[in-house]
């Protein structure tokens, strides 16, 4: 119980729950159209899923100056890869909410004169930028790690029995493949927090690419992948050990 008092407390969360339930309801959206629903269910479940777009868009208001806040932070990261990725990162979500408040105003009513369409696409390009920067942050931490255990492995002088001598070209690169895999997969299993975070921008990378056109899906696979995502950041907000840092 407290740890669901301490979830319901912080707007983030709240946010997250708005995520994970207009993207079910994209989901459940499509699962009825092609089990042949009324028009009448699809368009109730339609309208759930705008009422609870604009409520995250609400719940969004002012989230510009949190992120230019945490770029503000990650200038003083040592590490120069990371501070370029994660800072990169938090100036494209504050773009990203900028223009999210934009459309918000223009969906409420507030601003009738925004041009709704045009907003749209720019909020979408600043999230991809962001998700792809923050995939290049994830490759970065992977490779540092992979580098790391290998190295490990050579000072203590266990290196794989299976490096063994192929005649044939194909095989030993074959070979080397398994083994890289195999290590991904152990790195990956060991450091949650990096595999989560992993799992996450890549579902969420399909959500713009299919709303820019640039790779078109279908709603049901959008809603797949933000639900997916939201169920692992509300995870990591439920365990706070699970969100990659910085």
């Amino acid at each position: 119980m407290e740890t669901w008092v301490r979830f319901s407390a912080q707007s983030q969360a709240k946010e997250r729950l708005f995520r994970a339930a207009q993207y079910a309801c994209a989901l459940a959206g499509d699962t009825l159209r092609r089990n042949g629903a009324s028009a009448g269910v699809l368009a109730s479940v339609r309208q759930l899923e705008a009422h609870l777009s604009l409520g995250r868009k609400l719940m969004r208001l002012g989230s510009s100056a949190e992120a230019l806040e945490a770029a503000k932070r990650a200038i003083h990261l040592s590490d120069m890869v990371l501070r370029f990725c994660v800072t990169l990162s938090h100036l494209n979500r504050a773009m990203y909410f900028a223009c999210d408040n934009v459309l918000w105003a223009g969906k409420t009513g507030l601003v009738p004169s925004v041009d709704q369409e045009k907003w749209g696409q720019r909020s979408f390009r600043y999230y991809l930028f962001a998700l792809i920067v923050n995939l290049s942050r994830d490759a970065y931490e992977i490779r540092i790690l992979m580098e790391r255990e290998a190295n490990g492995k050579r000072a203590k002088g266990n290196e794989n029995g299976c490096q063994l001598r192929a005649d044939n070209g194909l095989q030993q690169l074959g070979l080397r493949l398994q083994i890289q895999l195999r290590l991904l997969i152990r790195i990956l299993w060991n450091n949650p927090p990096l595999l989560l975070d992993v799992v996450k921008n890549a579902c969420d990378l399909f959500i713009p690419l299919d709303k820019l056109g640039l790779y078109k899906t279908n709603p049901g696979f959008v809603g797949l992948c933000g639900l997916t995502s939201s169920i692992l950041s509300i995870l990591t907000i439920l365990h706070p050990w699970l969100k990659l840092k910085p």
